[in-house]
């Protein structure tokens, strides 16, 4: 291991691996030293980006490298495979959502890392949204009382689908759709906020006639709330990213956290921190009465502050595995549910 920079690897230069891992991962410390890519566009793109990194033509020459951490950010369909390739060769890894495309798959990864003494770590970012810890500040300040109702979206209007796209173009059984995409995020957020949960409902539609491009699920906590939870790639009209009812009062907070347009307007964090912190906007109602709720920064750049320290043996990993495994849990039995 590095005594300095840690070093890093990363699979896929797409969306995840170019707006979001690298750019965090070099915000936050580490040097990302070796990407993974076999796109010509994609690999112009890497080095333009990061000139002294190592461009791997595969995983043999990615592993052979000197890494202390290796970011999944591929295609679904090969999360598993490569996940278990980084866990074999011993080093950590952090993998996009979703870890695999069900729970036998997620399982694997886990299984092996723990089998091997190496650490495996699911990518929520959205649990560092502006609106995610707003609502964890809200929970515990009780600002709206106890609350019985959580709603939250990912809703866009792309009435066509775009054929360029593996996550809307290819099938449930290579990872695509917004069950395993969008949801994913929305279950992750909504056990972090309330806790344990059953799928009480779940509609998958296949509005545009592609795979499933509409997804409503409903969780009930045993803490007493039920999650409403919908992605649409077809609602003209988008909802708020998050409304929550509470006793006293509701909140509600507009879309959608800022960092994700920092990120793919090229700003990144510095020293591990935005340098001005993201906020979204949002209000605190209680009937005619409403004022503008205290919103909280998002903070990406901890997701991996955090995953630098365990490496260098200070605590945790960011996500629990055992919320991973939860979140893999849910979806398949949202989707079974759906089936039905």
């Amino acid at each position: 291991m590095s005594e300095n920079k840690l070093k890093a690897g990363l699979i896929g230069y797409g969306l995840a691996g170019k707006v979001f891992h690298a750019p965090l991962l070099a915000g936050s410390g580490f040097e990302l030293t070796s990407i993974l890519t076999n796109n010509p566009d994609r690999i112009a793109s890497a080095k333009s980006d990061f000139p002294n990194a190592h461009i791997a033509e595969d995983m043999k020459q990615l592993l052979d490298q000197e890494l202390d951490l290796v970011v999944v950010a591929s295609a679904n369909v090969v999360h598993a495979e490569q996940a278990l390739q980084v866990i074999a060769a011993g080093i950590t890894v952090v993998i996009d959502k979703p870890v695999g495309r069900n729970v036998r798959e997620t399982h694997s990864i886990f299984d092996a890392a723990d089998n091997a003494g190496v650490k495996a770590c699911a990518f929520f970012n959205r649990r560092w949204d502006s609106d995610a810890l707003t609502m964890k500040r809200v929970i515990k300040t009780r600002e709206i009382g106890s609350i019985h109702r959580f709603e939250s979206r990912f809703e866009r209007f792309r009435p066509e689908i775009n054929m360029d796209s593996w996550r809307e173009d290819n099938a449930v059984e290579q990872g695509g759709g917004l069950l395993l995409d969008l949801q994913t995020h929305l279950i992750a957020g909504a056990i972090d906020l309330f806790g344990p949960a059953e799928v009480s409902y779940c509609s998958m539609r296949k509005i545009r006639g592609g795979n499933e491009d509409d997804c409503v699920i409903v969780l009930k906590h045993l803490m007493n709330v039920d999650s409403y939870l919908s992605v649409s790639a077809v609602a003209g009209g988008p909802g708020s990213r998050v409304r929550a009812l509470g006793k006293t009062g509701a909140v509600e907070i507009d879309y959608l956290d800022p960092q994700e347009d920092l990120l793919k307007s090229g700003a990144k964090p510095v020293n591990g921190k935005w340098e001005i912190g993201p906020k979204s906007t949002g209000r605190i109602m209680r009937g005619d009465d409403v004022k503008e709720l205290e919103i909280e920064a998002g903070n990406y750049p901890a997701f991996y502050n955090q995953v630098a320290e365990a490496i260098r043996g200070n605590g945790d990993m960011p996500v629990p595995v055992a919320d991973a495994m939860e979140v893999a849990r849910l979806i398949d039995v949202a989707r079974e549910m759906s089936i039905r």
